[in-house]
């Protein structure tokens, strides 16, 4: 049997539409291996994800750590509160339910933080300093901040109020899908969000993540802050590659 280099991990992004993984070399910020995607289920629950995860990892016969990103504020492992997943998710440790259904050692962190571990290590944050957001876009609006390179963890800028709703309910990528919006008014939508986020946080720079980010040629010049304005550029691989880091930096 082949031996396993220290520097790759698998990482796993637990989303609210796909559980995702695939192996990383931590030394360059890549993906080693294909990912492997599985739908998520309408109940998104502890058994059913922890299924999923035990999969992921029995197709890639791994054997070491795993690093596994999540939606919701996660504190010693614990999911404190959750916004796209089964809410029987909360108060669970979820790196118990992880271990137990796949046999590893599971690190678990929100799935923005490990977003924006990557983008801060191998991405468009690279280098830089003082205070810098991570916005996912999809399912919902997950929120990474950094202070001259170190985390602030679980920040739910997502969930704060924007028009008497949670701001994920009226500027997430998936809004913009399901209300088929053009990029132009879903731009509009959004540059309402991020003033909001600025006038609250006064970010030096932003970077727009998740798997719109690919798109950001149609959106991003429309948009105006007075920070630094940038797209991510790991895409739907940040969830995974930070994963992986957060598990390395735990172990």
């Amino acid at each position: 049997m082949s031996v396993v280099p220290a520097h790759h991990i698998l990482g796993i992004d637990v989303g609210g539409s796909a559980v995702k993984g695939a192996i990383v070399d931590l030394n360059t910020g890549t993906l080693v291996s294909e990912r492997y995607r599985l739908k998520t289920p309408r109940t998104a629950g502890p058994k059913e994800i922890g299924r999923l995860v035990a999969r992921i990892v029995k197709h890639f016969k791994w054997r070491g750590p795993v690093g596994c990103g999540m939606p919701g504020p996660i504190k010693d492992g614990k999911v404190l509160a959750l916004a796209n997943l089964d809410k029987a998710w909360i108060g669970v440790k979820a790196h118990e339910v992880y271990s137990a259904a796949c046999g590893c050692p599971v690190i678990v962190v929100n799935d923005a933080d490990a977003a924006g571990l990557a983008e801060m290590q191998f991405g468009a944050g690279r280098g830089r300093k003082g205070v810098v957001v991570l916005a996912t876009l999809g399912t919902g609006i997950g929120t990474a901040v950094f202070v001259d390179g170190t985390l602030v963890p679980n920040t739910e800028f997502g969930q704060m109020e924007l028009r008497g709703k949670p701001a994920e309910q009226f500027a997430s990528a998936r809004v913009r899908k399901v209300k088929d919006l053009s990029w132009k008014t879903w731009g509009k939508r959004l540059n309402e969000y991020l003033a909001a986020l600025e006038n609250v946080l006064w970010p030096d720079a932003i970077i727009l993540g998740g798997g719109v980010s690919r798109k950001a040629p149609r959106f991003l010049p429309s948009l105006k802050t007075r920070a630094h304005l940038m797209a991510a550029t790991l895409g739907n691989e940040a969830g995974i590659v930070g994963a992986a880091l957060a598990a390395r930096r735990r172990t």
